[in-house]
């Protein structure tokens, strides 16, 4: 189950405030890290967050008895991270928050299984929006047993 996770963003607190408003939830400045971060919480039962460092932020390991910690080298802004995020809104509601915000987003159905909204956050870090409707979809068709018989069906080997 996850809890929460980090992404990068050129503005994190802006980023932050419309996470949070796709969650219905707050955003806040998220320190420990690195300075110029910020979270996005859901306010939900598991309190799940995303936390957003400066662009360029790698996370290190500390030596000794120490927190890992945050140090800006430069990287570039694109790489394989994303998450799928459920929010109450529709997808007319995401969609409108993504013009405002001049996002890239689409509608996309992953394997015929279920659909999602690609947003991609400050055009170059992928979040999957799922709507009420997508979250039943993902919920009712990625099962370790469907996905079991997928592997089967395409003859691939399942672990």
């Amino acid at each position: 189950m996850l809890y929460h996770l980090s992404l990068a963003a050129d503005d994190p607190r802006h980023v932050a405030g419309v996470i949070a408003e796709l969650w219905g939830g707050r955003a806040f400045p998220f320190p420990p890290v690195i300075a110029g971060s910020w979270i996005a919480m859901a306010g939900d039962e598991r309190r799940t967050a995303i936390e957003f460092y400066p662009s360029g932020t790698e996370l290190r390991e500390a030596p000794g008895d120490a927190d890992a910690y945050g140090l800006l080298t430069g990287v570039p802004r694109h790489g394989p991270t994303h998450a799928a995020i459920g929010t109450p809104l529709d997808a007319e509601a995401v969609f409108a928050i993504a013009g405002r915000e001049g996002w890239p987003a689409k509608y996309r159905r992953r394997g015929d299984i279920f659909g999602v909204i690609e947003l991609w956050i400050e055009g170059c870090q992928m979040i999957e929006v799922l709507t009420p409707e997508m979250q039943r979809e993902y919920r009712d068709g990625l099962t370790v047993g469907n996905w079991q018989r997928y592997l089967e069906v395409a003859g691939l080997a399942a672990g």
